[in-house]
């Protein structure tokens, strides 16, 4: 059986103080809930975080609003199954690059796009990393779009690249993308094993969906088979 980096969510942390990284009334609710749900993300995974705990956040005021709209917002969640398929309609997004560029699959139909979810904290992801920048090499030049989403900002991400090159295109601060195509149980669970590949057609649609060990190879043959019949 092979081994798998994997990230789970839970809507535990409906039962604990509510900590989130520069929290302002002004932040939007979607906002909110990717840095409230990020930060559950390390709580169980035991890692230390950089959290700040705004005092607010905290008073008597705050409270039970945030509690009404997590409630809400998880009540709703838990019901809403998700498990992407191939054949599937690839969820879209928007989501700038750490060179600057935006990427908007709405505005990739009519190219071949890889997207891989990968962390700097994931052994397998690093494994693997050599092995998908060759196929990238391998399409360079053609109507293919490799991107690479992962959850950790830039300043996280940088310092990885600098010793372990990446040249996919790589999108920070992804964890709405992540929500998006990652699968979903009727508890509420949030789960998807990392590295993720997802190969989408020149329609938008989910050709392959792998995940683990060694499937560089096979996404290889995929691209090629997608790129042949289109």
């Amino acid at each position: 059986m092979q081994r798998r980096s994997r990230s789970v969510f839970r809507n535990s942390f409906l039962t604990r103080k509510f900590i989130v990284e520069g929290f302002t009334p002004s932040l939007d609710l979607e906002r909110f809930l990717e840095i409230a749900l990020l930060y559950e993300y390390y709580l169980n995974r035991g890692c230390k975080t950089s959290f700040n705990i705004p005092p607010f956040l905290f008073n008597n005021t705050m409270r039970p609003i945030l509690t009404i709209i997590f409630t809400v917002i998880f009540a709703s969640a838990a019901f809403a199954q998700q498990s992407l398929t191939v054949g599937s309609a690839a969820p879209e997004f928007s989501a700038e690059a750490m060179d600057g560029k935006t990427y908007d699959l709405s505005q990739l139909h009519g190219k071949v796009v890889v997207l891989t979810f990968w962390s700097t904290r994931c052994q397998i992801c690093h494994a693997e990393i050599p092995h998908l920048n060759e196929v990238a090499e391998h399409y360079r030049g053609k109507d293919v779009v490799f991107l690479a989403v992962t959850m950790e900002n830039q300043g996280k991400v940088e310092p990885y690249l600098r010793s372990t090159p990446f040249n996919f295109n790589i999108l920070p601060n992804s964890f709405g993308i992540f929500l998006k195509y990652a699968d979903k149980d009727s508890a509420g669970n949030v789960n998807m094993g990392f590295p993720a590949h997802f190969l989408i057609d020149r329609q938008g649609s989910i050709k392959l969906r792998t995940d683990g060990w060694d499937k560089a190879a096979n996404l290889d043959s995929q691209i090629s088979r997608v790129l042949a019949t289109e």
